[in-house]
């Protein structure tokens, strides 16, 4: 029991001394000062755009656009557009309706499939078959392209494709 009265008596050495009056009347003076209004609430100061810095990042965009225009019209200035000739349009029909028909005819000159998505649809029981068939859809884009070798004119079809697909499943 000793022991706790010794802790007691060194706790009570420990508490906080009164604060002085002195410290009393400044709290007192600063709360009625004029300085801070009546509601006592502080407004936070408002943030004020630096307005320099924009005008430069605009003036720099503009100048960036500009040189874009610049490059993009002297890009364009450089590529022939139309051919003028001084050949009259009539001669090369006459002479292509004296040839013979046979050599003026289109001639496949190739075919492109882009498979862009493909979807595994899961197994199934098609039909009266004793084992799963694996179900997978297939969408592309096919581009079938054919030449006249006398003219040498083309004509390319392109359209959108979808597939569905039966893979026999072995449960081997």
């Amino acid at each position: 029991m000793n022991d706790l009265s010794q802790i007691e008596n060194e706790l009570r050495k420990l508490r906080p001394a009164r604060p002085s009056p002195i410290l009393f009347e400044r709290v007192e003076e600063a709360m009625t000062d004029g300085r801070i209004g009546a509601s006592h609430t502080v407004k936070p100061e408002r943030t004020r755009y630096n307005w320099l810095s924009l005008g430069f990042g605009l003036a720099a965009a503009a100048v960036l656009v500009l040189f874009a225009a610049v490059k993009m019209e002297r890009q364009d200035s450089g590529k022939e557009i139309a051919q003028t000739s001084r050949e009259p349009e009539t001669a090369p029909l006459l002479n292509r309706a004296q040839k013979s028909t046979s050599t003026d005819r289109f001639v496949p000159a190739g075919a492109t499939r882009l498979v862009y998505n493909t979807r595994d649809e899961g197994l199934q029981f098609a039909g009266n078959s004793g084992q799963p068939l694996r179900r997978m859809r297939y969408q592309a884009h096919e581009t079938w392209q054919w030449r006249n070798q006398t003219t040498g004119v083309s004509l390319r079809v392109s359209y959108p494709s979808e597939e569905v697909v039966l893979i026999p499943v072995s449960g081997e």
